[in-house]
């Protein structure tokens, strides 16, 4: 017997961190083991707190220096972790390199790249780890082989002979999540045919990520907080979704931080509650948009003839700020990131 179980003793629920975290597929044994494992753990750290926002994280954790270095960029641009690997690589090789990966970028083919255009690059080289954890699961879900992942085989690998039993007495109600599975399912795939590609898959694995999948995010938020099921998130639901008195009288100052941050900004209306809007405000923040801000970036210092858009020899010629002398190997870049 199979289950698709996520094992992240931080999971901002055992459930829901399913799309968030690698699934691990396990037999039953592995499984119990795993639940044991964080159940302990949380039992260990009943004051640890709970953290459901949703940031966009840093390009990089180098300094913004161009003055000094453009090690800033060549994260922004490729990714730390490809970054990293520019060390055997000569200039010529690297402005080679460049050159492929700027017809990567340019994705209308006009011979230029935009703002827009690097923009999108970046973000999609700063999730890197998201397409990994989609390409990891991918050929345990599309059993038919055909490059796509309908409802049918997600549900199948996932639930299995669970469908036979949906309510066991292991205290998950598996009926339940695979309703809450098969509407995100049908709020990625977005021509409605219950079958996903790549994209939409990942959507569904990682909601946060897409702007047209927010509305769930916020959602299924509130339907794990909102204990008394009135569609608002008081004081108390929000508080204990985070911490867990356990016979403990004295609250942790985090936690009177907290009781201050919903009264104070949380609840804008001062009603005593958070709606769907102020959830979403809280969850899913409007960041500082880091990518566009390096897109720019990387345009005005490339731009030789200022009319807004970069040739790929504008960019080539730019090449240390891109890439540096010291370059990736950009096939492998090339081939990871062949679906964008």
């Amino acid at each position: 017997m199979f289950l698709v179980i996520p094992c992240s003793c931080n999971s901002l629920s055992a459930y829901n961190q399913m799309k968030k975290t690698d699934l691990i597929i396990m037999d039953l044994r592995q499984f119990l083991t795993c639940l044991s494992l964080c159940t302990a753990f949380a039992l260990s750290k009943p004051t640890e707190k709970k953290d459901r926002v949703h940031h966009e994280p840093q390009l990089s954790d180098k300094v913004h220096n161009d003055a000094q270095s453009f090690d800033y960029d060549h994260d922004a641009f490729l990714g730390a972790e490809e970054a990293k690997t520019f060390d055997q690589l000569t200039p010529e090789e690297s402005k080679e390199r460049l050159g492929m990966i700027v017809d990567k970028i340019d994705a209308d083919k006009d011979g230029f790249v935009t703002e827009g255009e690097l923009k999108s690059w970046i973000k999609h080289a700063q999730k890197k780890y998201i397409y990994d954890n989609v390409e990891n699961q991918w050929q345990e879900f599309d059993l038919n082989q055909d490059g796509l992942i309908s409802w049918d085989e997600y549900r199948n690998v996932t639930y299995g002979t669970y469908l036979d039993d949906p309510d066991p007495d292991d205290g998950f109600n598996y009926k339940q999540m695979m309703v809450r599975d098969e509407r995100r399912f049908k709020m990625a795939d977005k021509d409605g045919d219950l079958i996903a590609t790549k994209e939409e898959f990942t959507a569904f694995l990682h909601p946060e990520e897409y702007d047209y999948m927010k509305d769930i995010v916020v959602q299924e938020t509130m339907e794990d907080i909102d204990k008394n099921a009135d569609g608002f998130i008081d004081l108390e639901e929000y508080i204990g979704d985070m911490y867990s008195h356990d016979g403990n009288a004295d609250e942790p100052e985090w936690v009177k931080t907290e009781r201050e941050q919903f009264v104070e900004f949380r609840d804008k209306n001062r009603d005593g509650k958070m709606d769907k809007e102020e959830t979403k405000d809280w969850i899913l923040p409007s960041d500082y948009d880091h990518a566009e801000a390096e897109a720019r970036h990387l345009v005005y210092e490339s731009d030789q003839n200022k009319d807004g858009k970069l040739t790929k020899e504008e960019i080539v010629d730019k090449y240390d700020l891109f890439v540096g002398s010291q370059a990736t190997d950009f096939g492998e870049a090339l081939v990871r990131h062949d679906e964008f």
